[in-house]
Formats: structure tokens, sequence, C-alpha cells
């Protein structure tokens, strides 16, 4: 296949998985107008961090009063699951030179991984990395045209109003697949408790990093204890 092909193969696979990011978005920026920021900001965060979650982790430890430290920490730990998603495709990608691993490092989101991991599994062509170019690029098109898109509807929505309870319903939607394991039930009830009491206990608005840490170390044990019996 040429690399228009594959290029358009990646479009064409990530593309359903465009349907859940746009309320995302939307709701991104509608949020950002919400708690203060610019529109000039807020499209700064969409593309310099390119990261839905943690952009939404970020403008709720902002609207809380968290400082500087803690919110780069948490936005920090948060897309620190992208430094797995550059190691399992590296070695698809070892003969590239160091200036196309990083464009293309910037575009490795969720979505694309997710798709373009397949694809690489299943094609041996010279080319394959146009998919995840391909798939990338639609995500970040996507999310900043939503993002947009929810600044100029948040500037007309009354502060009054008020949208911060879309911030947990967001999560809870991009959750719903992971109820079907029951250790991702456990782990999601786990780092919930500890987010939800340590959001008043734990010094420095830092809950989101240690419900996270405590994620890891929970799923860690479970899967060695299930893998063991296994």
């Amino acid at each position: 296949m040429n690399n228009l092909k594959v290029f358009l193969k990646g479009i064409i696979d990530v593309s359903p998985l465009m349907i859940p990011v746009v309320p995302f978005g939307l709701i991104f920026g509608v949020l950002a107008i919400d708690v203060g920021f610019t529109p000039l900001e807020t499209m700064g965060m969409s593309i310099i961090i390119f990261g839905g979650a943690s952009q939404i982790i970020l403008l709720q430890l902002f609207s809380g009063g968290a400082s500087t430290l803690v919110i780069i920490s948490s936005v920090g730990a948060v897309n620190s699951r992208h430094i797995l998603y550059g190691a399992v495709v590296s070695e698809h990608l070892s003969d590239l030179k160091l200036f196309w691993k990083i464009i293309i490092s910037y575009f490795l989101v969720d979505q694309a991984f997710a798709r373009s991991n397949e694809y690489f599994k299943k094609n041996n062509n010279t080319n394959k990395y146009f998919h995840l170019v391909g798939g990338g690029i639609t995500c970040w098109l996507i999310w900043q045209t939503t993002t947009f898109t929810g600044i100029v509807l948040g500037s007309f929505i009354p502060e009054k109003l008020g949208l911060s309870f879309a911030v947990p319903l967001t999560f809870l939607a991009l959750l719903v697949n992971d109820f079907r394991k029951f250790i991702n039930v456990i782990v999601i009830l786990i780092s919930g408790l500890v987010a939800t009491f340590g959001f008043n206990y734990i010094p420095y608005k830092a809950y989101a990093i240690v419900s996270g840490l405590t994620a890891l170390f929970v799923a860690t044990i479970l899967t060695k204890f299930f893998r063991k019996n296994e």
C-alpha cells in the first residue's frame, strides 16, 4: 500500500472512536471558560497538552485552588500512560529519524494508539507508521475543533448556570467499558474512594496524584494475584 492509502486507512479506522470525543471536547471548552480561562489560554492548552483527561484534571485542580506544582504533577501523572504507548510502538518506528519520531509521538493519543497498534501487528509494510499519523491527526483535528466550539458556546452560557457537574459525568462515561472486568471495578472503586476522601484531607490538593498511584498499586497486586491463581 502506498503512503496515502495507509494514511487514509488510519483516518477510517480511528473515526468511529471520535464519536465520544466530540461531547468531551465540547465540555472541556465550555468548562475552561466557566472556570475563568480565556479563549486563547483554552486553545493553547488543547494544542500544547493535547490530552482530554489531563486537561479536565487541570481545570478541576485549578478551580479548587491547587498549587502550580500539584497541577503540573497531576497532569504529568495522568499523561504518563503515553510513555507506555511509545514503548509499545517504538519497535515499529525504529527506522525513522528522530525528527519524525518526535512528530509522531505528539499524535500518539489513546484512540490513535489503540487502532494503530492493531494495524502494526497485522501488517509489515515499511510505511505503516502513516497509519498512526492519519489516526493521530484525525484525533487532533476533532479535539481542537470541539474545544473551539465549546469555547464559543461557553461564552454564551451564564456563569450562574454552572457546568462543574459535567466533569464527573464525563469520566463516568469514559469508564463504562472498564466495568466489564472485576479487577477494573475494584481499582476504580478504591481509587475513587481515595480521591473522594482525599479531596478534603490530602494536603496541597494532591488527591489526584495519590489516587492515581493507589490505583496503579492495587492493579499491580490484583493482577499478580489472579495470574498466580490461574
